[in-house]
């Protein structure tokens, strides 16, 4: 294995009592492909050891306004009884009244970041409600997004460019190389940004392996982090996709452990 450390920073966990019918959820979303997991913590906890990950990132994603208080203390909890296996991250919601107090929140839950997808919270990137949230999270914690679906046009590159270059303080996140289902498209755009960081996640399983390596070298591999996109997908054949590229020694190091350590503080 060429890295001393495999980090898993893109997996969705859900309390037990809603996990069967979020997965559900997720995979009815994307045209009903089959999700591999469970959506619990403690499966990523026991499966992703087995598979040589040593560290995982975890969120949920507030479709309304009440979740957010209940899912940021969901994963907090889940973050403190994981014997330091996770880092955990917030989320919040478009019609949040104050995104400074969730901010502080967040930061005072110990969680090292904020999770949004404007997809399935039918909110654009760049929808004025959400500057707020940009502006607080500046200098603080980074912003994940899912970004990129050909069917909407709430995520896509045009979009996340507009917000890269209003906040340039703010950390920024593309999930899916900043581009699900339009990859090409968000890597000419939205590569060369300095506060703009992609995952792998969702991704060997559309996208042919030589341009995968084109995306990474693009980006740089410091501005990539591994991501299997949990409850989706496996992390081990994510990881033998990864391991197929023939990337550099030291751009392995990047992508399974560098580059999250130093975004997310791990």
């Amino acid at each position: 294995m060429p890295a001393t450390r495999i980090i898993d920073c893109h997996c969705h966990v859900y309390p037990q009592v809603i996990a069967a019918k979020a997965v559900k959820g997720v995979s009815d979303f994307y045209d009903g492909v089959r999700s591999y997991g469970d959506g619990l913590a403690s499966s990523v906890l026991e499966q992703w050891r087995d598979k040589n990950v040593g560290h995982a990132v975890i969120f949920s994603v507030a479709t309304r306004l009440e979740q957010v208080d209940s899912i940021n203390s969901f994963i907090a909890r889940t973050v403190s009884e994981g014997d330091g296996f996770f880092t955990g991250l917030g989320t919040v919601h478009q019609d949040v009244p104050d995104m400074g107090l969730v901010v502080d929140r967040v930061i005072g839950l110990s969680l090292k970041g904020i999770k949004t997808h404007p997809d399935t919270q039918r909110c654009a990137i760049d929808d004025p409600r959400l500057f707020p949230l940009y502006d607080a999270c500046a200098g603080r914690i980074p912003v994940l997004i899912h970004t990129g679906d050909k069917r909407y046009d709430f995520s896509n590159p045009d979009r996340m460019e507009r917000v890269l270059k209003m906040f340039p303080g703010t950390t920024f996140i593309g999930a899916h190389f900043g581009g699900w289902s339009v990859w090409d498209e968000a890597t000419r755009t939205l590569h060369g940004y300095d506060n703009f960081f992609v995952d792998t996640s969702s991704t060997f399983n559309w996208v042919e392996a030589s341009k995968v390596k084109g995306y990474i070298r693009t980006y740089g591999s410091e501005k990539v982090m591994f991501g299997s996109d949990f409850p989706m997908w496996d992390v081990k054949p994510e990881l033998d996709s990864m391991l197929s590229l023939g990337l550099t020694d030291s751009e392995y190091e990047n992508i399974f452990h560098l580059t999250a350590e130093r975004v997310f503080g791990i």
